[in-house]
């Protein structure tokens, strides 16, 4: 595996990390939103990762055997939760249905928490990655002076 494949590599999970931590974000601010442009409580959103075969240049196809074991992650689809909101009992709120009801996002504080610690850490990870392809690249350039 040359440098550039591991850091097309380490940059497929940098991007899927932070489209991540990006969903999670808006599941955290719109915690208590009653009220959407679709309408009704927000919606808990999640990202669907899928590993993909590692995108190759025209050259590399022509010159070098594939190699199946690497692989590269991609955001395949953006998970909406389609599952009952949580209910709440508060007759003055603007968006209370005509029994005192009203309808709050199905979204765990604690979870998205947790996931967001996951989702920091395995950019954390490709950050590492990252710097050690760079750092092997320049210790190979050192070597040929």
């Amino acid at each position: 595996m040359d440098f550039m494949t591991g850091m097309r590599i380490s940059g497929s999970g940098l991007s899927a990390q932070r489209l991540r931590l990006n969903t999670i974000s808006s599941n955290i601010a719109n915690i208590n939103t009653t009220r959407t442009p679709e309408g009704g409580p927000y919606r808990r959103k999640d990202v669907i990762f899928e590993s993909m075969p590692q995108a190759r240049n025209f050259g590399e196809i022509l010159t070098k055997p594939e190699n199946e074991n690497l692989q590269r992650v991609q955001v395949t689809d953006v998970w909406v939760d389609r599952g009952a909101p949580r209910l709440k009992y508060e007759p003055d709120h603007v968006d209370a249905n005509e029994d005192g009801w009203v309808a709050y996002p199905n979204i765990n504080l604690m979870e998205e928490m947790t996931n967001m610690i996951q989702a920091t850490r395995a950019y954390e990870a490709n950050v590492s990655a990252l710097k050690a392809t760079k750092d092997m690249t320049m210790s190979a350039l050192e070597i040929g002076r």
